[in-house]
């Protein structure tokens, strides 16, 4: 990006305080991670950015996108504007007609940023390649992605995500992407929602912004995707899983259309989001042999299924950012395949699933005794109550831990106390849960905490 504080008021229809030719090299909403030369959004939320206006500024902000209504020192080098999310979301458009890369969005209930990290590692072997970073994958996490892609990108990854009926017409109505994929329909949402019905046709917003000609990809085992109106001509299916799977916490192993194999990630539900990769490498003209290789040592975003070494040598397997009933079986059913010894599961509540989540945490039981725990650690009212209660009727009581989820610094003592080198730890919880912090004082050398665990 390297846009003239003149170009940037043409494009969000705002007006410019200070000289056009100003250039700004990046954009930023979070005044603390602003760099040199980026346009700062002070965008108007819980918190209100113009109250960071000078912090920005002095981080090395070139120029501001205000609103209207704010009085800002008359000095900055700003466009304004009646809206900043608006502004912000129209420079996107704005950029994207510009450089015209090829656009790849993906959504799902479950497994859409490891597809788009697979996506984007197989796509780079052709093209200039850009992927949503982390988890920008909303109204301004989006625009932000197209905001920050290299002038020289030709094709460009994006995660949409989704809380709410309209949201992905509009990020697909923004993106406009040539290819779009919905890797699943799970339990997310439901207190939302209220239905898994009710989010497949939110899901299949995504084609709202679909070019004409685009294909869409859904999974063939979906009668929700497979038997819904109105979907694009050109629609692809992809799955289910192969029966010749072969799991190892390490990587797993299959064959679709003749061609071996293997992605470094535990579980069998991970290769539903390869074959998806997959149709997509294919849909831009790469062969399996390319695709492949690609898929061997792809890179995946941090704390989705990562394998990890603690500080005391056990191994940890993160999957703390996100999780759902459908996720949470999956890859406990993929633990116990495996045969893990010394395994810890350490599970905090999933969120977001309405009057269904007590059952549905307390349906996690078989799961959970399939894959053999020696301990397992719950965290949250959710957990303790629900599953906590049905795991005590089974397992012994010095094996299940429970606690409420301001007691992370509890949970981290009794849980460093009680491992040992040879031990295998799962967690996984919703984001809400913030289990990245019992995650990042395994790994870290613990002495240099400075006793603090939360």
């Amino acid at each position: 990006m390297n846009l003239s504080l003149q170009t940037i008021a043409q494009a969000t229809k705002g007006s410019l305080q200070g000289p056009a030719n100003q250039m700004v090299t990046g954009v930023a909403f979070d005044s603390r991670q602003v760099k040199a030369g980026d346009l700062f959004v002070a965008l108007v939320g819980d918190q209100d950015g113009h109250d960071y206006i000078g912090q920005a500024l002095k981080n090395g902000a070139t120029g501001v996108l205000a609103q209207t209504q704010h009085v800002i020192d008359g000095t900055v080098p700003a466009v304004v504007v009646d809206d900043t999310l608006v502004g912000l979301q129209a420079l996107a458009k704005f950029y994207l007609q510009t450089v015209q890369p090829k656009v790849v969005a993906i959504t799902g209930s479950n497994g859409k940023t490891t597809t788009k990290d697979m996506v984007a590692a197989i796509l780079a072997t052709k093209y200039q390649t850009f992927k949503t970073p982390a988890n920008f994958n909303n109204e301004i996490g989006l625009p932000v992605t197209i905001l920050t892609m290299p002038e020289t990108t030709e094709v460009l990854v994006l995660e949409m995500g989704m809380d709410r009926p309209g949201q992905l017409t509009a990020l697909s109505t923004l993106a406009q992407p040539d290819l779009a994929v919905i890797t699943m329909i799970g339990e997310a949402h439901l207190q939302f929602f209220k239905t898994r019905a009710n989010i497949a046709k939110a899901k299949l917003e995504i084609i709202a912004g679909l070019k004409p000609n685009g294909e869409l990809l859904i999974p063939t085992d979906e009668p929700l995707l497979q038997d819904a109106k109105g979907l694009p001509a050109k629609t692809v299916s992809f799955g289910p899983e192969p029966n010749d799977c072969v799991e190892t916490l390490q990587e797993t192993k299959f064959s679709d259309q003749g061609q071996e194999f293997a992605i470094p990630l535990l579980g069998r539900y991970n290769v539903r989001n390869a074959l998806a990769a997959i149709r997509v490498g294919q849909a831009f003209g790469l062969d399996l042999q390319t695709i492949a290789l690609a898929l061997k040592n792809f890179a995946l975003t941090k704390n989705r299924t990562q394998l990890l070494t603690a500080a005391n040598g056990a191994m940890v397997i993160s999957d703390v950012y996100n999780a759902n009933p459908t996720a949470t079986k999956e890859v406990l059913t993929a633990l116990a395949k495996d045969h893990t010894e010394n395994l810890v599961l350490v599970l905090g509540d999933m969120l977001e699933l309405g009057e269904a989540a007590p059952a549905l945490h307390a349906d996690l039981k078989e799961a959970v005794l399939q894959a053999q725990p020696k301990a397992v650690y719950l965290v949250g009212p959710l957990m303790v109550e629900n599953l906590g209660t049905a795991l005590q009727e089974t397992l012994l009581s010095e094996q299940v831990h429970l606690y409420q989820t301001d007691q992370l610094a509890a949970l981290m003592t009794d849980l460093t106390k009680n491992l040992s080198a040879n031990d295998c730890v799962f967690l996984k919880a919703s984001h809400g849960i913030h289990l990245e912090k019992v995650v990042d004082y395994l790994v870290a050398d613990q002495g240099k905490q400075g006793g603090s665990h939360a």
